[in-house]
């Protein structure tokens, strides 16, 4: 048995690495997201995990010490609601301050007609989305803005300093996951699909309902603009080894929140091109597919093979391995309902049901079917990591090749319609030099450092919108 956190590390990846590419390592992997478990494991308050990301991530190190896991997401309580209450944010509760201590943060729906987002300002939204996020959106989700400048002020220096410390303390953590428990980090980057966007954080689920069926032309037509901004955040921030995939959270796009039809016509003809970009990079994304999706499975099924990674919530677990198995690894399966009220025995059973039926032949990782919270046991979760170990054995002999490298051809990555301000700038540099006097020296240089920066206000707004 390895026990040197190295050797282990680089095993897990092996393992991880050949499940997602659809090939078959010595065994199944497990990969968890464990977002409030890990509090309930390392004796935590889900206030302490989510108000303090220090917490959060020594939660992550205790559970990863203490499961045989391959890979795991440094920290799954991702929201950080430091940051939401520098900025504060009008669509988060917060645990130990506006709900109990130990509920995890839970998002506020605005009222359909109070959105974040009102339907007149579609053209505005479409016309210019960075301007629109800061001129219209900001000032109405964070409260401080009605407080007066100097809040105000306070509330964008503070989120601002706020974001760049967290983001940067996920490099160390990464590496504290590797070097200490020999544990993979399982996602790299964000992104979501421009409708689910639109429900989330601009219109709320029921305007964007109604939209769909009043004006569905301007709903098209904001996710046509939204699309080139959510590839250039997936894109930038994707796995520059290609060995860990892009997680999309896809939270409304299925039938029954949305029809086919609109599936068909908006949802899906706005987000396949993305995910058509990070795959002609050499990239997969994870499709975390909440909810059920069986009415879909044939559209994903058109994607190039080895493109994505499907994971199971409600979708029926033996249609998908049908329709996708063969083309993509599956992941999850195991029911949250089934982690928390089920016994050990229950969840065994359950888990080798999905070996049996979606693992035959490689391209199986085992999860819950959703993020586990702090309902699900530690008994049962045991029960899934030890029974996928003992009986999701396909070698007794570890694998020593590299993984297997992907089979398909990718095709270049497609082009889509840019709109008056190009991804990655607020202020252009061609706005910018019309407020300054002549340059008199180099102005690439000036160009260049403007661009820069100007990018990191640009990476501010959009993460605030996808990650916050």
């Amino acid at each position: 048995m390895i026990t040197d956190p190295s050797e282990l590390y680089a095993q897990r990846l092996h393992r991880y690495v050949t499940a997602m590419r659809n090939g078959k390592p010595d065994r199944v992997p497990l990969r968890p997201f464990a977002a409030e478990f890990t509090a309930t494991y390392a004796g935590f308050t889900a206030q302490q995990v989510t108000h303090d990301y220090n917490q959060a991530f020594e939660a992550v190190i205790r559970t990863c010490a203490g499961f045989d896991w391959d890979a795991a997401v440094p920290n799954m309580v991702y929201v950080w609601t430091g940051l939401t209450q520098a900025a504060n944010l009008r669509y988060y509760a917060t645990p130990g301050i506006d709900v109990g201590p130990d509920i995890g943060f839970q998002y506020r729906e605005p009222e359909q007609d109070n959105a974040w987002m009102r339907r007149e300002e579609y053209d505005e939204l479409i016309d210019d989305p960075v301007g629109f996020l800061y001129r219209t959106w900001l000032p109405r989700v964070s409260a401080d803005f009605a407080l007066g400048p100097y809040r105000q002020s306070l509330a964008l220096v503070k989120s601002t300093w706020a974001m760049a410390n967290y983001f940067n303390a996920f490099g160390p953590q990464v590496e504290r996951m590797r070097r200490e428990t020999g544990t993979v980090s399982a996602i790299c980057g964000m992104l979501k699909a421009p409708l689910d966007v639109l429900a989330d954080k601009f219109r709320g689920y029921l305007g964007l309902a109604f939209d769909l069926m009043e004006i569905p032309e301007k709903v098209e037509a904001a996710c046509r603009a939204l699309m080139p901004h959510l590839a250039q955040i997936a894109i930038g921030s994707l796995d520059p080894t290609r060995m860990t995939p892009i997680p999309i959270w896809m939270h409304r796009g299925c039938v029954p929140f949305i029809s086919r039809e609109h599936f068909n016509s908006i949802y899906w003809p706005t987000l396949k091109p993305i995910v058509e970009a990070i795959w002609a990079r050499g990239n997969q994304t994870l499709f975390y597919a909440e909810g059920k999706w069986d009415a879909h499975l044939d559209a994903f099924a058109e994607l190039p093979a080895g493109s994505i990674i499907f994971h199971l919530d409600r979708s029926d677990f033996r249609l998908a391995h049908e329709k996708l198995g063969s083309r993509f690894c599956l992941s999850g399966g195991v029911p949250n309902s089934l982690l928390a009220f089920g016994t050990p025995q229950q969840v065994k059973d359950h888990c080798r049901l999905l070996i049996d039926t979606c693992a035959g032949n490689g391209g199986f990782i085992m999860d819950a079917s959703a993020i586990m919270q702090n309902d699900a046991t530690v008994e049962n979760v045991r029960a899934m990591t030890d029974c996928t170990r003992d009986y999701g054995q396909y070698s007794r002999f570890a694998c020593s090749d590299a993984p297997p490298e992907p089979t398909a051809v990718r095709p270049p990555a497609p082009a889509w319609a840019i709109g008056r301000i190009p991804p990655g700038a607020c202020l252009p540099w061609v706005e910018k030099t019309k407020e300054l006097p002549v340059i008199s020296g180099d102005p690439d240089l000036c160009r260049k450092v403007w661009e820069d920066v100007d990018s990191l206000a640009y990476l501010y707004i959009w993460h605030l919108v996808l990650s916050f």
